[in-house]
């Protein structure tokens, strides 16, 4: 059986903002709005909240068990290794990696990119490496086995803190689809990630206003955001870190 697992790498003491997994909007956490997403995606058969040892993330794993998830605790730092073995732990064939700095993720692209990865002879499938569409629609798929392959390779820090960073950088060992966005959602520079305050501003004004949607699309952000482009100016001078 290939059984999908999606992790969400996810912890409290991030360095810009800290808290930010239970930061809220209409009463809900940015956690839960990424659950509720990836709830949404049929294809997938398990979602684990892949969070640290850590008593601080102990909220997390709270969080989890209310949305009646699976979560698995892991190293803080070597996030490949806990991705790993959070996958291993719910017997996953496929990984559906994503990082808890993307509470809105699209459902929608999520299962296009799944999609993609089962009917391709490729070992890696991602929206993200190559940047087209939006930061913080980023999704990686690949085979539990292509991950733990790349690990074995490397024992690089960078390489142990970006969970698929080593195989994005080795396209001749491990091959390649970049999913790329169609042009009416192709705004590369447009930051709907969670990293600092400014961030969570944006994505909370966007938020409120798909009250009555809480699963609009990447395209509907979009189209949001192109009525009101003071919007923009929210959070268009974060400086962004590398992607997943």
């Amino acid at each position: 059986m290939n059984k999908i697992v999606a992790t969400i790498e996810v912890r409290m003491t991030s360095s810009r903002l800290p808290g930010k997994p239970i930061l809220k909007v209409n009463g809900v956490t940015m956690l839960d709005h990424l659950i509720n997403r990836l709830k949404n995606v049929d294809i997938i058969d398990e979602i684990v909240v892949a969070t640290t040892e850590n008593s601080d993330d102990d909220v997390l794993v709270k969080i989890a068990k209310e949305a009646e998830v699976a979560f698995y605790r892991g190293e803080e730092h070597n996030v490949t290794g806990r991705v790993i073995k959070a996958a291993r732990h719910h017997d996953a064939k496929t990984v559906v990696q994503i990082t808890g700095d993307c509470p809105i993720i699209d459902h929608n692209l999520v299962d296009q990119v799944i999609r993609v990865f089962l009917n391709n002879n490729s070992d890696f499938v991602s929206i993200g490496n190559v940047r087209s569409y939006p930061d913080g629609m980023d999704v990686s798929v690949f085979e539990l086995s292509t991950l733990m392959k790349s690990y074995e390779m490397t024992s690089n820090e960078k390489h142990r803190e970006h969970v698929t960073l080593h195989i994005r950088e080795n396209p001749e060992i491990f091959s390649h689809i970049n999913i790329m966005a169609p042009k009416k959602m192709f705004w590369p520079e447009l930051g709907l990630t969670l990293d600092e305050n400014k961030d969570y501003l944006l994505i909370k004004k966007i938020i409120e206003n798909f009250s009555d949607n809480p699963l609009f699309s990447c395209e509907d952000a979009i189209d949001f955001l192109r009525k009101h482009p003071d919007l923009i100016n929210l959070n268009k001078d974060v400086k962004r870190k590398i992607v997943i």
